[in-house]
C-alpha cells in the first residue's frame, strides 16, 4: 500500500496514550492524573468509612463475637472491596465511577483478578511513610501517572469513555479477508479510511480507494472502495448482515 494510505496520525501531545490492538486498531486512553484519582480514592474512602460505622453500631450489641465480625469487615472493606470491585464492575470501584475512571491493563484489556490483586496487595508499599507519599511520588516520576502497584501489575487508570466507538456507515456490510498479509501500519490505515469515510466527499473516498495499490489494482474506483470496506470490516470484527434463514460467515 502506499504512503498516503498508510500514514499515521501524529499522537496527541497531552495524557494520550495510544494501544495498537492485534486488530490493527488504536485505542486512545487518557491518563488519569493524581489529582482526579486521589478524588476517587476519597470517595471510595468515604464510602468504606459509613459502612464499617454503620456495621459496627450493630455489631456492638453482640460483645466480643461482633468485635471479631467487625475485625473480619475491617479486613474486607480495606483489601477485598477495590479487588471485587475492579474485577466485577469492569474495572472500577465506585469511587472510579463517579470521577469517570478505570483500570486497564497496558494494552487496554479488562483487568483480572492477577493484576487487581497485585496492584491493591502493593498499596501498603505506596503508602509509606505515610499518605500514600511514595504512591503519589511514583505517579509525578512516571509518563502514566503509575503508582507502585501499577506498575508491578502492569496496569493504567484511564478516563471512562475518552475512546468512542466511530459511527460507521451501514453500506457495505460485508466482511472481506485481505488476499495477502498486511502491515500493522497498513491496517490502521484501512480502519482509519473505513471510520472516517462517512466525514470524506465521495470524491475523496474514491481517489483514496484508487490509491491504495496492490488492493484495488485494476478495479473501478466504487469497487476498490467497497473491497477495502470489506477488508476493514474484517479487521474490525463485523460481519455480513444476514437474515435469521441465512448462515453468516465467521472470520
Amino acid at each position: 500500500m502506499t504512503a498516503p494510505l498508510a500514514q499515521r496520525h501524529a499522537a496527541a501531545l497531552d495524557t494520550v496514550r495510544r494501544v495498537a490492538t492485534p486488530e490493527g486498531c488504536e485505542l486512545n486512553l487518557r491518563i488519569a492524573g493524581p489529582t482526579v484519582r486521589v478524588r476517587a480514592w476519597l470517595f471510595d474512602f468515604a464510602i468504606r468509612l459509613i459502612l464499617f460505622a454503620v456495621a459496627a453500631i450493630i455489631l456492638a450489641k453482640f460483645g466480643r463475637l461482633g468485635s471479631g465480625v467487625a475485625l473480619l469487615l475491617a479486613f474486607i472493606l480495606e483489601w477485598l472491596y477495590p479487588i471485587i470491585c475492579e474485577v466485577y464492575w469492569s474495572g472500577a470501584t465506585p469511587g472510579k465511577k463517579f470521577s469517570n475512571l478505570v483500570v486497564l491493563h497496558d494494552d487496554g484489556t479488562p483487568i483480572g483478578w492477577g493484576a487487581s490483586f497485585a496492584r491493591n496487595t502493593l498499596r501498603a508499599v505506596d503508602f509509606f511513610p505515610f499518605g500514600y507519599a511514595c504512591g503519589l511520588l511514583t505517579m509525578w516520576l512516571n509518563e502514566d501517572s503509575k503508582r507502585l502497584g501499577d506498575l508491578l501489575a502492569g496496569t493504567v487508570v484511564v478516563y471512562l469513555g475518552e475512546n468512542p466507538e466511530p459511527i460507521l456507515e451501514n453500506d457495505y456490510c460485508d466482511a472481506e479477508l485481505p488476499p495477502f498479509p498486511l502491515t500493522l501500519p497498513e491496517q490502521r490505515a484501512l480502519v482509519e479510511y473505513r471510520q472516517r469515510a462517512s466525514t470524506l466527499t465521495e470524491a475523496r473516498a474514491l481517489e483514496l480507494a484508487e490509491l491504495a495499490l496492490p488492493l484495488t489494482e485494476g478495479m473501478r474506483p466504487d469497487v476498490g472502495k467497497a473491497r477495502l470496506f470489506g477488508i476493514a470490516n474484517a479487521l474490525l470484527g463485523r460481519k455480513r448482515q444476514t437474515s435469521p434463514f441465512t448462515a453468516s460467515r465467521n472470520w
